[in-house]
């Protein structure tokens, strides 16, 4: 079975419910996942949601030279 494709900028978001892949009317929805739709992350995050993270380096693979051991309380 084919999955759907998720659109990457709906022309209204807010009609549907996001929050599974039955993509439910916002007034009709018939997979119980909440008493409130699921937003997309269109509306949530705004025109760049996709891009989002992209520029992150994670942390520096080397280890410091500073000791994370505690002075001593003498």
């Amino acid at each position: 079975m084919a999955q759907k494709k998720f659109p990457i900028h709906p022309a209204n978001p807010e009609r549907m419910c996001w929050g599974c892949d039955t993509y439910c009317a916002a007034d009709n929805m018939l997979c119980g996942n909440g008493s409130d739709r699921t937003q997309h992350p269109y509306e949530l995050f705004g025109e760049d949601w996709q891009s989002w993270g992209e520029d992150f380096k994670g942390p520096d693979p080397k280890p410091s030279l500073q000791s994370n051991k505690p002075p001593d309380a003498a």
